[in-house]
């Protein structure tokens, strides 16, 4: 088989199965509260779009949920989990336009978990915002891109379209988050459209046309902590004061003009010191060199 993306499936229709399934499947999901007032104005769309498949959906406001079942005339067995994609895409904040196309073969869902994927918070708001580009242009290619309706909320992304965009989809998003730029992931595809309609380089090798990323590991600051001191339960020994150091010393009991004679004695023996030191210093010029 050449591409096993382009098969067409057989259309599964009510002749197909006549008997109609044997047990009832039914599946629940719930939604936030800002949700409420759009799934009411919805709802009757959404149970006229299940009928066709013979799908019960209920909507219950009071416990904030949505499920669906089968009846006894559901004669399609994956209608059922297509439906289920239908109520977690609309909890998702997906609008119902958009939501029910995944009722068709050929559509799929896939619903990307992003919250446990950075642990800080900060880190998380910046990826996430990169995912959606300025003025959601990233966003945008990624739509054209892999045919797939993408709708960043929360700490979910939400896709809608063929089976291989949704990976292509699911690999951007998780690459994103783990700090390589949708550029990159974005480029790669752009490549690969192009190599596609060149037949000559069907059955070749593209890594060699493909962007390689190589992260940068940024070397971290090294963190001036100072050691800390052995604990002692005592408290430190205060300080001493001018008085008490001139009563170690003993100038504390000096008449005044003894105490201004020694000042001027230490002064003395300073300023012979480096008279000492200047004509050393000057000497130095006159010593003859050694022979």
């Amino acid at each position: 088989m050449e591409n096993a993306w382009k098969t067409e499936i057989p259309e599964f229709r009510p002749e197909d199965n006549p008997h109609g399934l044997l047990e009832e499947s039914a599946f629940a999901t719930l939604f936030p509260k800002y949700r409420e007032t759009y799934l009411k104005e919805c709802w009757p769309l959404v149970q006229n779009s299940l009928s066709k498949y013979h799908i019960k959906a209920d909507l219950d406001l009071l416990e904030g949920s949505m499920s669906v079942r089968t009846t006894r005339k559901t004669w399609d067995p994956a209608s059922i989990l297509k439906a289920r994609d239908l109520i977690k895409l609309l909890s998702r904040s997906v609008p119902y336009e958009h939501a029910v196309r995944v009722m068709e073969d050929d559509m799929a869902a896939d619903i990307i978990k992003i919250g446990s994927m950075v642990r800080n918070r900060d880190k998380f708001v910046k990826r996430r915002q990169r995912l959606i580009g300025p003025g959601g242009c990233t966003l945008k290619s990624i739509e054209l891109l892999t045919n797939c309706y993408v709708l960043v909320q929360g700490q979910t992304v939400a896709a809608l379209g063929p089976f291989k965009g949704l990976q292509q989809v699911r690999r951007i998003v998780t690459d994103t988050m783990k700090n390589v730029h949708p550029i990159y992931n974005i480029k790669a595809l752009m490549i690969k459209r192009e190599l596609e309609r060149n037949p000559k380089l069907k059955n070749e090798n593209w890594d060699r046309f493909l962007p390689n990323f190589k992260p940068k590991n940024v070397p971290k600051k090294k963190s001036t902590k100072k050691a800390k001191k052995p604990y002692t339960p005592f408290p430190p020994a205060p300080a001493e004061s001018k008085i008490d150091k001139l009563l170690e010393s003993g100038e504390y009991f000096l008449k005044e003009d003894e105490k201004q004679k020694r000042k001027r004695k230490v002064k003395e023996d300073k300023q012979k010191e480096a008279k000492i030191k200047r004509e050393a210093k000057r000497n130095m010029a006159f010593i003859p060199p050694v022979e």
